[in-house]
């Protein structure tokens, strides 16, 4: 059976610290395969919801790497770009929570700021019920436009458009964060963000239903807000196809070893909910909170999940 989600965006090298030190005292890293798009594609494929995942890597020996990690994880390679002319995107990870910025990205030209409009074609998007998004792409030309194009296109097929909104400030050295991201909410119907990501996009709310309001007036009718190990929050409006409500959920106390990689199991988990059919708010929000927490506890955004049971 093909897939009835597609995932869009960027797939990376995160290199994590051996230390819990600012990077310039990092002696040594872990090589581990990231991007919050490819996260989440290979989160929902140790689901057992296996999706379409259309990325571009650079044609080098990092780019052979999450190739090779993306098919092991099982991920179709149907819409894994090669880039014979860009080298594959790198982030460093900060030990330090304290110490600035949390990732610092190598990615000038790099592989996934070149994704091209019109590369999934309408037959797959009339074969897919979910579409999934993150921000980072629209920080560079042509993937920013890539990316519009492939929302716009979804919406003329019904598809389900989820948006991750990640903010990093410095991937926006000649473009604007909050009028890029206003503009995609306005062409999708689910959006999940913290705090931390909606404010640089102008949303400063204080309460969550204030803040979740002021998402749901930009387009979305679902808003999922994540608070790291205190929950999340969902509201929704009438306009949901699941009906309009808000519930809260503190989360699940894990021993977590590495955080990186928690928000995009916890999208994955919500559109694993959602696309097998679950309608209770409550229900799709404890299994998203519940993925998260698995994912934290071995190292890296796409270590394998915990056995099944651990996420139940």
């Amino acid at each position: 059976m093909d897939p009835t989600v597609l995932v869009a965006g960027e797939t990376l090298v995160d290199f994590l610290p051996g230390s819990e030190t600012p990077l310039s005292n990092v002696e040594r890293f872990d090589r581990q395969p990231g991007g919050a798009p490819a996260n989440v594609a290979v989160r929902l494929a140790q689901l057992d919801r296996t999706p379409w995942f259309w990325t571009r890597v650079g044609a080098d020996p990092f780019g052979d790497f999450l190739a090779r990690t993306l098919a092991d994880r099982g991920v179709p390679d149907r819409f894994l770009e090669r880039d014979p002319e860009a080298k594959t995107t790198l982030a460093f990870v900060s030990g330090d929570p304290d110490a600035g910025p949390r990732f610092t990205f190598y990615r000038d030209g790099t592989a996934d700021t070149r994704l091209q409009p019109g590369r999934v074609p309408d037959d797959v998007l009339a074969s897919v019920d979910w579409v999934v998004v993150g921000s980072v792409p629209l920080a560079s030309s042509p993937s920013r436009a890539a990316v519009h194009d492939l929302v716009e296109r979804a919406r003329e097929f019904d598809c389900t458009v989820v948006f991750d909104v990640n903010a990093r400030p410095e991937l926006w050295p000649d473009a604007d964060f909050q009028s890029q991201v206003r503009r995609l909410l306005g062409d999708v119907d689910v959006v999940k963000a913290s705090r931390e990501d909606l404010t640089p996009a102008g949303f400063g709310a204080e309460t969550v239903a204030a803040l979740a309001e002021q998402v749901h007036e930009a387009g979305p009718h679902t808003v999922f807000l994540t608070r790291g190990d205190g929950g999340a929050s969902v509201a929704a409006s009438d306009a949901a196809p699941w009906g309009p409500g808000r519930v809260d959920h503190e989360g699940y106390s894990v021993d977590a070893v590495d955080t990186t990689g928690a928000g995009d199991a916890f999208t994955a988990g919500v559109v694993d909910a959602l696309a097998g059919g679950e309608r209770d708010l409550e229900a799709v929000l404890a299994r998203g909170n519940a993925v998260a927490a698995a994912s934290t506890t071995r190292a890296g955004g796409m270590a394998p999940l915990p056995d099944p049971d651990s996420v139940r």
